[in-house]
């Protein structure tokens, strides 16, 4: 699905309470300050389009998207599936910095990513080549990113299907229950970006944004949920499938959603999902 290339891609580390010890990442951002306990830890660049000249891996001008499947790396790693909300945002900026960010529509997301202890910098785990990352191909319309908007009545489950079992891979757990959301959640973003310097496992987005000529458009990841006891400790493997569903609350109940499912009913009102086979 190339009709992203020339979005930019971030993501945010840490913004749903106990995701990053699961992960057994929490270690990594140890040396890391933020406002309130609550606050997330930093934010990170998986794709950085227009063939920009940076201090950044060169992987990062790779493609990573796909709302069909997802290839493991070729190194013998383990890999988990990280279901989110993906965001599409219109950016502008003044005097060089990024001056507003508007999400116009979200969907399923699957910020997949490599198990590595250790690792320099956060981006070092989030995207590997093509078909390293997921967003559904159907998008959900934002009427506004605030409380009372449509957001509100919104959850977020995650299955993985193998060998025709599926399994609950990700908790059921209502969008507003991100710990910073909407207002505060954008306020965050912008100040991040303007000020995240290379640090620890973060890097200084706004000199990425530069060398990458200002990009109007991205897709920001604004954290992964926490896992169930089975995705925590279950790691992708060749002919599985990652479920990422968005759904309406007031429409459907995690009953129906898994039925769906179960009968790979993919398509539906109110919905955005991302099916990915594993490669």
């Amino acid at each position: 699905m190339p009709k992203y290339k020339d979005f930019l891609g971030l993501g945010i580390a840490g913004n749903f309470a106990l995701h990053l010890d699961q992960a057994g990442e929490a270690e990594d951002f140890k040396d890391i300050i933020t406002l309130d306990e609550a606050a997330p830890k930093g934010m990170f660049p998986f794709y950085l389009p227009n063939n920009p000249k940076t201090t950044a891996k060169e992987i990062l001008q790779t493609y990573p998207l796909s709302s069909t499947t997802i290839t493991l790396p070729k190194e013998d790693v383990n890999v988990q599936a990280e279901p989110e909300v993906g965001l599409i945002c219109e950016l502008s900026y003044s005097d060089g910095k990024i001056s507003s960010i508007t999400p116009t529509h979200f969907g399923a997301y699957n910020d997949c990513s490599i198990r590595v202890p250790g690792a320099e910098k956060i981006s070092d785990k989030k995207n590997w080549g093509a078909n390293s990352k997921g967003i559904s191909q159907t998008l959900l319309k934002i009427d506004k990113f605030e409380d009372g908007g449509i957001m509100d009545k919104y959850a977020i489950c995650s299955f993985l299907r193998r060998n025709d079992t599926l399994e609950a891979y990700g908790e059921d757990v209502e969008l507003n229950g991100y710990s910073y959301f909407y207002t505060q959640l954008l306020e965050w973003i912008q100040k991040q970006i303007n000020t995240q310097i290379d640090f620890g496992p973060l890097e200084p987005i706004l000199e990425y944004i530069k060398a990458s000529s200002y990009p109007s458009q991205a897709i920001i990841s604004i954290g992964a949920t926490r896992y169930t006891p089975y995705g925590e400790s279950t790691f992708l493997k060749a002919g599985d499938e990652v479920l990422i569903v968005l759904y309406n609350k007031e429409t459907y109940s995690l009953d129906e959603i898994t039925n769906k499912l179960q009968k790979k009913e993919y398509e539906a009102d109110d919905l955005s999902i991302l099916a990915q086979k594993v490669l």
